[in-house]
């Protein structure tokens, strides 16, 4: 079993540079089954869930080079199979796109019930609602490998209201809309920067999708979308987890290739506990300055332009740093809570604050001296919380399922060294 060692006790500094955003890149790359000729992809990271949708890609039909270190050409012109049931779909959650890619290219796509990150209900009731809107069947088979199914003769555009924020299922109409006849509209559209990311990357292949990055997107038909050169997004979350990791051990250190823009909701939190935060807009880069004390704050999730549910372990290590209490609000994802008795095992004074699943909320008493243990990640965010609570303590702390943790981080290891941590991966 691999596992990260990490000896604690260093504040973190230095500069990081932020790679592609996973949540752009997972949606991106099977976008390119649209398209009717081959696209450049740059700014890729380096990262198990890209790898994973890439193997798919090629398994179906596609051609994928790698021509640098994070620029790959794909071409997906030779995709035939619409029947998607590879072990590496069943691992990741973001595999339901191959859904609206294929049913918007192929109109047809049988594809495993995705997976992922284990924490709460995570449907795809309303990925299935928008296809239906726009003329499509489809159905769910099977037990311990479920099927999706989804099928039409002819996609028609559509009236979409979302009765819940969704980004996966907002992304996912949008792929089946672009080449649909007529206009799709999509109400209570999701607004995080991935979302744009990837309208941006379709308009540029030839689609006509308006009003991304607010609650109404609307998406006029397309006949043909042809291949272009695209590049992806800074990882806003990656970001996040640096900014709050050297926060978090009163380090200071410049996070560079960030659109800030995207970390607002971030830096302001870190501001209000009394964290310096200094912006290069020239540069794209935010220097993080905690050597000074802070303190405790509370923290709401929400959707985008809210605190983002991803950012929200790591922030509970922050806290337990602060001085004083702070509370955490989880109202994205029930049962995202998971993770608290691993953090626990350092000796973090969390307390979990029953009301009903969406609304149970962390009590956490900041300011105590935190020691060594020996953690397992439940999911890939809590992992990231569990390497930063390693690193505030003053001795040896393992972390183990690193998987988790490397579907959504590049070069984790590299970039935490590079700001001074003691961290490397062991073979147990």
């Amino acid at each position: 079993m691999r596992k990260f060692l990490i000896k604690g006790g260093k504040p973190l500094c230095g500069e990081v540079s932020i790679s592609g955003a996973k949540n752009s890149a997972v949606a991106i790359i099977p976008a390119t089954i649209l398209a009717d000729s081959p696209c450049i992809l740059e700014n890729i990271p380096d990262i198990s869930d890209v790898q994973a949708m890439f193997e798919i890609l090629e398994q179906m039909g596609a051609t994928v080079e790698r021509l640098d270190a994070t620029t790959y050409k794909v071409d997906a012109t030779t995709v035939t199979i619409t029947n998607v049931f590879f072990p590496q779909v069943g691992n990741m959650r973001a595999s339901y796109y191959l859904l609206g890619a294929l049913l918007g290219q192929k109109h047809t796509a049988n594809v495993l019930m995705p997976g992922g990150c284990e924490f709460g209900e995570r449907p795809i009731n309303l990925h299935l609602k928008g296809f239906k809107s726009l003329g499509a069947d489809y159905s769910v088979s099977g037990g311990l490998n479920a099927v999706i199914s989804v099928q039409t003769e002819k996609l028609v555009g559509g009236y979409i209201y979302m009765d819940v924020v969704s980004v996966g299922a907002t992304m996912n109409i949008m792929l089946a809309a672009v080449k649909a006849e007529g206009t799709t509209v999509i109400e209570n559209a999701a607004r995080e920067p991935h979302v744009v990311d990837l309208a941006n990357f379709l308009n540029m292949m030839g689609a006509n999708i308006k009003g991304a990055g607010t609650s109404t997107v609307k998406i006029t038909g397309v006949k043909e979308l042809h291949g272009v050169t695209y590049s992806i997004i800074p990882d806003q979350i990656e970001a996040g987890t640096y900014m709050t990791a050297v926060a978090a051990t009163h380090g200071t250190a410049v996070i560079k290739n960030i659109i800030p823009k995207h970390l607002e909701p971030i830096f302001s939190k870190l501001v209000d506990m009394g964290i310096k935060i200094s912006i290069n807009y020239d540069e794209d880069s935010i220097t993080v300055d905690a050597t000074e004390k802070f303190h405790a704050c509370d923290v709401t999730t929400a959707p985008h332009p809210g605190f983002p549910t991803d950012m929200q372990p790591q922030f509970v290590v922050l806290l337990a740093m602060a001085e004083g209490t702070g509370i955490i609000r989880e109202q994205v994802w029930e049962s995202r809570f998971q993770y608290v008795s691993e953090l626990q095992k350092t000796g973090m004074n969390i307390v979990i604050q029953s009301v009903k699943k969406k609304d149970d909320f962390l009590l956490i008493q900041g300011g105590k001296k935190l020691k060594g243990a020996e953690m397992t990640a439940t999911d890939l965010r809590a992992g990231a919380a569990m390497i930063i609570a390693a690193l505030c303590t003053d001795a040896e702390s393992t972390i183990s399922n690193i998987n988790f943790i490397e579907r959504g981080y590049d070069c984790v290891i590299e970039k935490f060294r590079n700001l001074g941590a003691d961290i490397q991966r062991i073979e147990d």
